[in-house]
This record gives C-alpha cells, structure tokens and sequence, in this order.
C-alpha cells in the first residue's frame, strides 16, 4: 500500500484543522504595480529517504528564484521564497503545503517529488485554490486544474524507454520499484504493453520506501532471468539495489537495468561505479547539448561547487520558476487560476531542456532521451524522440476512455 495512503487519518485530520483555521484560504492576488514583495513557497525534502534527490531540486529553484530577483523580479517585485522541509513524509508534505498557503500566504508553490507527496497535497490545493508547480516525472492517471505537471508523463519516458527496450531486443521484463504511487501505476501501464506485444513478464517486486535488503529481489531475478530490469525505486533504495546486485553478480553488464529515478545527482552519491553501464529513461542529461543548458550548468556550478552536477528534476523545478514568472506577466496578476490560463498559453520558451511549453492539460511538451552512465557518472544519450512529446495523462491501454480536460 502507498504510504500516501496510510497516513490517510492523519492528513485528513490537517485538512480538518486547516479548514477551521483559515477557511478557504486563496492566495493574494498581487497585480501589477508596487506593493509588497511576492512570497512563494519551495516544498522538497531537505531530510528522510528522499533527500539524496531532492535538495538539489530545492537549491535550483532557489537558483532561479534569485537570478529573477537580480533581473528586477517579477512585474517589479522581488520573489520571497519560503522553504520547507517536507521531510520524506506525505503527511508532512499536506501539512506543510497548507502553511505555506494559508499562514505564510504564498501567491505558489513549487515542489513535491513522490507521488504520494503530491497526492497528499492535491486536497490542500484544490480547497485553498493555490496552484502547485511538481517537476518530477509521475505515472499520470491524474489531471487537477491545481497542479501544472512539469515532469514527464509516462508517454514521455517510460514507455518511450519501453519502447527503445523492444528495438534492442529485448523480451523478458523483470519489474522492481518502491511500494507506493508512482511505481505501481507505471508498472501497470508497462504490463499492459508487455501484454499486448505477447513478451513476458518475469517478475515484479516492491520494497518500503527507504529499504535497503534486496536480498530475495535479488534471488528472484537470477531464477527469473530477465533480459532486463526496469527500476522505478526511489530514493537511498538505489543504492542498496545496485550494491546487492552487483555483490550477487550481476551488475549492469550481466543484466541491464533501466532506471527512471536515477540522475547525475544520485549517481554521484552513490558512486559511479556501481551504476556504471546502467541505463536512465529522462527529459534531461547534463550532457544535452544547447546554450540554455551551458549557461545553466555553469551557473549551478558557480553557485555550488565546480563537482556539482545537474539533473532532471533539477531543471524542471528551475524552469517551473521561469514559466510562472512570464505567467504571472502575462496575466498581469499572481492569481492561481489567471496564472494557470496564461501558463497553457505561452508560447514555446528555451530551456536547458531545450524549446518547450505546457499543454492545455497542464503538462509539459517535451523531448525523451534513453542515457547510459560512464565512469564518471553522467549520461551518454543513446536515443533523443523524433520531436517533442505531447503528453498524455491517461494511457490508452491502461486507462480506456479516459482523458484529461481541464477548463
């Protein structure tokens, strides 16, 4: 079961206090002119399993909060960020979210990694009508007017590296992630596809977030033996994963796995040996090649050391920061719902992504990339998207008939 989930009790008892205490609580409108200064909030965590991702996505949206701020802000205001730690923990993600919205009277919010932190602070958005910017990529199935889907869909990275799998060759699938959200929806949409094509499934096995004894995972994939693994665990999990993979013999070039939550960040912590030859599904690779992303990395690197590496997520939460900024300009209003309408209708932007928009499902337009990590642990691209990815929320195979409108 999620953890989401079994917090369930807790968060609604946040909820229930929150309302009592501040109502239905919208964030200010602060239009054009002077005026005190605009306060957002930046909600990641800053301790707890999911740490080893997520400051650094904190520091880059704190980056692009202050080179705005250095440009003259925004409609002339500077940006006053709030950071809070949400602690590796939906629960606290919920209760968080709400102060930030309802004491700290945060105009946005930018944050959240897991898929239960999200689910968890959706009810605090819908009722306080504030709007949060999530940069990480997720397993769809979701469509809120209050949240703007930076990070990929599963059409734009999972099943694209599913995709890239079968060209190569492969046809036995082993499934391994951590036991919440994300993981086991976008495993689901794998085997429906693993259905359809008639190639097999292997295995599929979770761990708590934050575990760390693979041992009968490991077990079950040297009986199983798979073509290759692909891994949607989270987290520090990673590297006990790739340690006890790599102690029962069978690193990267004996099985390959395929990660979707590992970047150059997390490669770096747990050294780039152990995932050495592993492949990652992404929207982003320090090694993309264009100015946008040169001037990004050489100013996160001036900013916090000449080793600091640059990640997925990391420029989501950098360009979350930019789109709400020419949002806000275009409406001329930090509205939530102003902001959001003006968001889905900006045109296409640079990035170190690379030129992208959001859609009118409030998910961003992107390219897909399949790396490989070298001895230093970044990425060779092995394989870029013939063109940006229009991203769909509701998978056909696996979501029949739904589909994602937001007014």
């Amino acid at each position: 079961m999620d953890r989401g989930f079994k917090t369930g009790r807790l968060l609604a008892a946040v909820l229930a206090a929150s309302t009592m205490l501040a109502g239905c609580s919208k964030a200010p409108d602060t239009s054009a002119g002077g005026g005190d200064d605009i306060k957002v909030g930046i909600l990641h965590s800053l301790s707890g399993t999911m740490a080893i991702s997520e400051v650094t996505v904190k520091n880059s949206t704190q980056m692009a909060i202050d080179e705005i701020n250095g440009g003259g802000g925004v409609m002339g205001k500077k940006i006053d960020a709030v950071v809070e730690d949400g602690a590796s923990d939906p629960a606290i993600f919920a209760q968080k979210a709400a102060k930030l919205i309802e004491s700290d009277k945060v105009a946005t919010v930018f944050g959240g990694w897991t898929s239960s932190s999200r689910k968890a602070m959706l009810p605090v958005f819908e009722k306080d009508a504030n709007l949060l910017w999530y940069p990480v990529q997720f397993e769809g199935n979701e469509c809120s007017p209050n949240i703007m889907y930076s990070g990929a869909q599963p059409n734009q990275q999972i099943l694209p590296a599913y995709d890239w799998a079968k060209e190569k060759g492969y046809k036995r699938f082993f499934l391994v992630g951590s036991d919440y959200v994300f993981p086991r929806t976008a495993n689901l949409i794998l085997k429906k596809h693993i259905e359809a094509d008639k190639l097999t499934m292997t295995g599929e096995e979770y761990q708590p977030m934050g575990g760390t004894d693979f041992s009968g995972v490991v077990a079950k994939i040297r009986a199983a033996k798979p073509d290759v693994i692909f891994s949607t665990l989270n987290g520090d999990s990673n590297v006990a994963f790739f340690k006890q993979m790599a102690a029962a013999g069978m690193k990267s070039d004996v099985i390959p796995v395929m990660s979707f939550s590992i970047g150059e960040q997390e490669a770096q912590a747990m050294g780039p040996a152990l995932i050495e030859g592993s492949y990652a599904g992404w929207n982003y690779f320090q090694t993309v090649d264009n100015p946008e992303n040169a001037k990004f990395i050489a100013a996160y690197k001036a900013k916090f050391g000449a080793d600091a590496v640059t990640t997925d997520p990391m420029v989501h939460g950098y360009l979350d920061v930019y789109m709400w900024k020419a949002a806000v300009e275009k409406a001329g209003s930090t509205d939530p719902a102003k902001v959001r309408a003006a968001a889905v209708t900006l045109n296409a932007i640079p990035t170190p992504l690379g030129t992208v928009k959001f859609a009118a499902n409030n998910s961003l337009v992107q390219t897909g990339y399949i790396g490989q990590a070298d001895p230093k642990g970044q990425f060779k691209i092995l394989w870029t998207s013939k063109g940006m990815i229009d991203p769909n929320p509701y998978d056909p195979l696996a979501f029949p008939g739904k589909t994602c409108t937001i007014s």
